[in-house]
């Protein structure tokens, strides 16, 4: 194992890397149970639709996971993408639309958009051409890709990642709901009478991040799962003394068992290509140019950022084996597809597996053996507070800020692309669609500037393309 793997070349050990999979998985796991939620309505769909979405989002993230860890030797960590499953959601209702399918028949019809997408990104990565895209990103935006990012997991961490939801049904949002209240007994008013968890929720968070920073400052390896956990101790103590609620209550009538026959008869295998194709070719190309184009960038700036942050890029920003990761990616696509899910890509919570001490690809097998018996043992998973998981992201976003010395911020045409994108990324929550526009005002800047001859011709091609997507198309 220490051979095949490398782990003293890479200076780590066969425990850190078993932590390091487990803070991976444990800041992640939240998407076992959401992804299914957002591909199902949150159940309306039907249980039988919801424990197909369930197994496959394990089986998928556990497939391109081990991929990751034997094919290139990475501790990134794969599932359903955040956003696509979104956007994957709002196709199937628009399918059904259409065509008058039920919701199960579009569902089974989109999956046509993710096997395709799949297939094109193996036989891309396969050939090179991912890594040239990924080479045609200019290294300013390149070294402003993990900033943003760790912004972007700040603005999860402090979001919608709580988990908690107020009395007019939406999402509770700490910075806005809680610090943006002009005072104590307004922002009380605003979260309704209900605010209790609220309350708690906060404190939790803040309570993780600190003992994540204590912990790490005494050079305390495992430092951010620790943290998770003593969070996550303090929120069932809160729950039972201030809430007055059993916080292991759902255990008590959990199932263990898979249903794997719900997963035969709704998602495993079902891609209907004859569904798929009464929605007209100009709409089937649209979709499945769109969902590409995220997933591409999406992944290539995850891998980017979390490399550069655990110092495994090169002096141009290079990674190596970045071609085996990409096809890691796409067979990852490929396996959500065939057993029920929408698009499987690199997540971004692997920082907090690489800020353990994650450097090789047995953190990504710890974390894909986790996702495979938590088919089993999901309802285990999901009494883990959100609360508690957003004390890491919140830690590993403040610590992927340090990139930023890097940039010559005496550069506008370095300086404005990553300012952009820093915005951009958290605000549109895509990391796609922050590289596009920092790409899109880099290439802009260099004609403007009279350097439009050092813009390489593939990076005014993917600006081409972008602002295509954004503004006329796609």
């Amino acid at each position: 194992m220490r051979d095949f793997f490398k782990l003293r070349e890479n200076g780590t050990n066969v425990r850190t890397e078993v932590i390091a999979g487990l803070t991976s998985f444990m800041t992640m796991a939240y998407i076992i149970a959401l992804n299914p939620n957002l591909l199902t309505n949150f159940g309306a769909e039907g249980q039988e639709l919801w424990n197909g979405v369930f197994l496959a989002t394990c089986i998928a993230s556990a497939i391109g996971t081990v991929c990751m860890g034997l094919l290139a030797n990475k501790p990134f960590v794969m599932a359903p993408g955040m956003g696509l499953n979104s956007f994957f959601a709002v196709v199937v209702s628009n399918i059904a639309a259409m065509t008058g399918f039920t919701y199960l028949q579009s569902f089974q019809s989109a999956l046509v958009i993710i096997l395709v997408e799949g297939i094109l990104f193996l036989v891309l990565s396969v050939l090179n051409i991912r890594e040239k895209i990924v080479d045609a990103i200019p290294l300013g935006i390149r070294l402003g890709i993990g900033p943003s990012i760790g912004l972007m997991l700040m603005n999860i961490g402090v979001g919608s990642n709580v988990g908690i939801y107020s009395e007019t049904g939406g999402p509770f949002y700490v910075m806005r709901d809680f610090f943006g209240a002009l005072t104590a007994t307004y922002g009380k008013t605003q979260m309704g009478t209900g605010h209790e968890p609220m309350l708690l929720a906060v404190v939790t968070m803040f309570f993780g991040l600190f003992v994540i920073i204590a912990l790490n400052h005494r050079k305390v390896k495992g430092s951010v799962l620790y943290g998770m956990l003593a969070a996550s101790v303090l929120y069932w103590i809160g729950e039972a003394v201030v809430l007055g609620t059993n916080p292991f209550e759902s255990l008590k009538t959990a199932s263990f068992v898979p249903a794997f026959g719900d997963m035969a008869k709704t998602t495993l295998f079902k891609v209907d290509f004859a569904g798929f194709a009464q929605i007209g070719w100009f709409t089937m190309v649209t979709l499945i140019v769109t969902f590409c184009i995220i997933d591409m960038f999406d992944t290539i700036g995850t891998l980017v950022g979390t490399a550069s942050r655990a110092n495994m890029v090169d002096e141009n920003g290079n990674m190596p084996n970045m071609r085996q990761a990409l096809v890691s990616d796409a067979v990852g696509t490929v396996a959500g597809a065939l057993t029920g899910t929408s698009t499987v890509t690199t997540f971004v919570e692997s920082a907090s597996g690489v800020e353990a001490g994650g450097r090789t690809g047995l953190t990504a097998i710890t974390a894909a053996i986790l996702f495979l018996l938590c088919m089993f043992i999901a309802p285990i998973a999901a009494v883990i507070p959100a609360a508690a998981t957003s004390s890491a992201l919140i830690y590993v976003g403040i610590l992927m800020l340090s990139n930023l010395k890097k940039i010559d911020f005496d550069d506008i045409s370095q300086m404005a692309p990553v300012g952009i994108m820093l915005l951009a990324m958290p605000i549109s929550g895509s990391i796609g669609h922050g590289i596009g526009l920092a790409l899109i005002a880099y290439t802009v800047i260099q004609c403007c500037t009279g350097k439009a001859k050092k813009v390489s011709v593939l990076t005014y091609i993917l600006s081409a393309i972008f602002l295509i997507k954004f503004f006329v198309a796609l």
